[in-house]
């Protein structure tokens, strides 16, 4: 094998042009890590952040992008029995995603779902590993309970949309067209909110309220969500697309018992993260091999073709996942 693999990294933060190709050595796993041959790279929104300068990986992270691939193990680290080389895996990733080779803790991967190639899988950890802790654990989302997801069309959205439906929530979705719209009614929304059309806390209200919201928008969304919610309502806020300031009069979040919280997934610790894997295994990819639920596909670029891969993700015309092709 190679001692060098090709990789783009960010050489200075900026726009999309700053995304270099380039050559880097290929990392050793250390204990409890294994090192990974990426077929596909999930393009994410934080990979946009950094490459601008605006998130910067962990300290002990690699500095390329790339937040999840699909592959197979090409080396274990001591103490690794879970996985052996050539076993196929999806894995969350630390960074470094956007190489021929990526380093990530053994209990970070997870088996490719069965009969789902491993274009597909690139797709599922960033985003599932999110939805799943921020819906479920973190947000209690129960069967019957209305549920407001915005960014509907987003790897995000689409993935919330499914996992709600799939737990018998009333799912409503919010997206800017007519096209996105569509795509959220036909995942399982309720009923999709064209944001330039109306106001998703009119239908909200209408409808009785939101019992959980979870928002990546943030700026005025914040006080609208707190009306859009239902007494005792929970929102959850995992990004702020426009901004994390804003006044709020928290006499209504006492008033009607409101819960506000939030996360990030990279800071977590890899413990948090390998019992994030663990739920996933069960309550999850069951319903990826059965074909219940599935990520949705926006495009697939090759990886020396990665600045289009950002400038698609920038324009926001997305609808579902981006992913970067690595391996021939």
């Amino acid at each position: 094998m190679s001692q060098t693999m090709q990789v783009v990294e960010i050489s200075t933060p900026g726009g999309a042009e700053v995304l270099k190709r380039t050559t880097r050595d290929i990392p050793t796993p250390g204990p409890g890590e294994v090192l990974i041959r990426v077929a596909y790279a999930g393009v994410n929104r934080p990979d946009v952040l950094q490459r601008a300068g605006l998130y910067n990986p962990p300290a002990n992270a690699s500095d390329l992008p790339g937040l999840e691939a699909s592959g197979t193990i090409a080396a274990v680290g001591a103490g690794v029995t879970q996985w052996a080389e050539e076993d196929s895996v999806c894995a969350l990733l630390p960074g470094g995603g956007y190489a021929e080779y990526a380093l990530t803790p053994a209990a970070h991967c997870l088996p490719v779902p069965k009969g789902m190639d491993l274009k597909a899988a690139a797709c599922l950890p960033e985003t599932f590993f999110t939805v799943y802790s921020n819906v479920f654990q973190r947000g209690g989302l129960k069967a019957g309970e209305r549920f407001l997801v915005h960014g509907g069309s987003s790897g995000i959205g689409t993935t919330a949309i499914q996992l709600a439906q799939a737990a018998g929530a009333r799912v409503f979705a919010t997206a800017g067209s007519a096209e996105k719209c569509d795509a959220c009614v036909k995942l399982g929304a309720e009923r999709a909110i064209n944001y330039r059309d109306e106001d998703f806390v009119d239908v909200l209200r209408a409808e009785g309220g939101a019992d959980l919201i979870l928002d990546m928008v943030g700026g005025d969304y914040l006080p609208r969500n707190v009306k859009a919610m239902a007494d005792d309502g929970r929102l959850v806020q995992i990004a702020f697309l426009q901004g994390p300031k804003i006044s709020l009069n928290f006499a209504h979040v006492m008033m009607r018992r409101l819960t506000i919280t939030g996360s990030t997934l990279r800071p977590q610790s890899d413990l948090a993260k390998a019992k994030i894997a663990e739920a996933l295994l069960q309550d999850v990819w069951p319903l990826l091999e059965s074909g219940r639920i599935a990520p949705v596909m926006d495009s697939t670029f090759a990886l020396q073709d990665a600045i289009a891969a950002h400038q698609r993700m920038e324009s926001s015309g997305h609808i579902g996942k981006i992913v970067l092709q690595v391996a021939p």
